[in-house]
């Protein structure tokens, strides 16, 4: 991890020679093809794990997030430096606070606070604003949360929503078995442990901080979904290459549009599945990788649009294509409704407002300023996408959500997709 400016640049310097290394080893021509394979992959491991802790501290110093953790004791240290670089505070300023020397804090944070009294420990939690369970973050007002467990066996299994789980049909519960044991063993079968570790880093979009546990027994169910529709297709591996989402985009004039959506990401080894959100978790939409590195977008449909669909659809993609493969290790849950200034999602929003209508074309839609129906649909007809596309980023940018609520197509995703997600039960 990355604690300082200092380390930063270091970080930021050494990441330049390994990518300059990796071009060298590329273009070799002497020596066995065999090793400088094994040469590249391990430099191209290390630049990944390297770019990934630069993100995170760069994203933790810019405040745009909260980084809520469920954590043990023996976890505090690392939480404390995460915590600080969220504040947007220095070494050196957590040293004045506290009133000790910069070198102080430095030598606590270098053995990650080894030595250090519990009452020390306390006052520096309390200037963080850090509990054993719980939330910190730049501001009050959250932008997103991150989610994360440093090991297994920190998750308390006992606050998963069980019983609604089990009311949901997504394992039987014989009599007598132990509920905690049985929603455990679940979870281990359908996702496995590393989704519950620091691996897999759960970063939510979203103005109310989720419940983590209701997040993780989603996600849980979405890669249940996901690994039995890679069995059942036999999906293709997953290739770096959008070009095909033009493709996809005049899909949206069909009326059976979403679910061709689906059929056509998973010819390209991306699995699509929607269900329903739980209880606390405010979800739109989410993109991680599966078990079997295929990208896997869950969806709730609790906004049963069209403009919704589309759009969250093609948010996802875009945190598939910038983030999640070659980037960020994170796996990113979104609630759509909810502003942001987050460097990540302000990404993934104008990759899906250009995807579905490239920025000189929506320079030259008149139905942005007439605001009428039939200029919707003469825009629509003129790009060759559906009118609920430009209706819902006419609303969204004007944030009136009372207009044009007769293109926006209501009730016309859910019937589709439930079909669809039932045909493997």
């Amino acid at each position: 991890m990355i604690y300082s400016e200092k380390q930063y640049g270091i970080s930021s310097g050494e990441l330049t020679k390994l990518k300059d290394a990796l071009v060298a080893t590329t273009h070799e021509t002497e020596g066995d093809d065999w090793v400088r394979e094994i040469e590249v992959e391990g430099l191209k491991s290390q630049i990944a794990d390297l770019e990934a802790e630069i993100s995170h501290y760069d994203l933790l110093k810019a405040g745009d997030i909260t980084f809520a953790k469920s954590h043990s004791l023996d976890a505090l240290p690392s939480i404390l430096i995460q915590a600080r670089i969220a504040a947007g505070m220095s070494q050196t300023e957590l040293a004045q606070s506290l009133g000790l020397k910069p070198q102080q804090v430095q030598r606590y944070e270098a053995t990650d606070y080894m030595g250090a009294s519990l009452a020390r420990l306390i006052e520096v939690s309390k200037v963080l604003n850090v509990h054993t369970a719980g939330i910190f973050g730049a501001n009050s007002k959250h932008q997103g949360a991150v989610f994360s467990w440093d090991e297994f066996d920190d998750v308390v299994w006992q606050q998963f929503p069980v019983r609604e789980m089990s009311k949901r049909k997504w394992f039987d519960l014989p009599r007598g078995e132990n509920l905690i044991n049985r929603v455990k063993t679940y979870f281990v079968d359908v996702a496995g442990p590393q989704f519950a570790t620091a691996l897999h880093r759960k970063k939510m979009r979203g103005s109310t901080v989720p419940n983590e546990y209701a997040l993780l027994a989603w996600q849980a169910r979405i890669l249940e979904r996901a690994r039995d529709r890679v069995a059942h297709e036999n999906l293709p591996d997953f290739n770096f290459d959008d070009r095909w989402l033009p493709e996809l985009v005049a899909l949206t004039k069909l009326p059976d549009g979403p679910k061709r959506a689906r059929d056509l990401l998973a010819s390209k080894g991306i699995v699509l599945v929607t269900e329903e959100h739980l209880p606390g978790t405010y979800l739109d939409g989410a993109a991680m990788l599966s078990t079997t590195d295929h990208p896997v977008i869950g969806l709730t449909l609790r906004h049963d649009r069209l403009d919704n669909f589309w759009f969250v659809l093609l948010h996802e993609l875009g945190h598939v294509f910038l983030h999640l493969v070659d980037g960020l290790r994170y796996d990113f849950f979104d609630d759509d409704s909810s502003e942001t200034t987050d460097r990540v999602e302000l990404e993934a929003d104008k990759y899906a407002l250009n995807v579905l209508i490239p920025d000189d074309k929506w320079d030259q839609c008149l139905s942005r300023f007439a605001l009428s129906e039939e200029s919707v649909k003469l825009d629509a007809r003129s790009l060759g996408i559906d009118a609920s596309i430009i209706a819902g980023r006419i609303r969204r940018e004007r944030s009136n959500y009372t207009i044009l609520t007769n293109l926006v197509g209501h009730r016309q995703v859910r019937s589709q997709l439930a079909e669809a997600n039932d045909d493997l039960e």
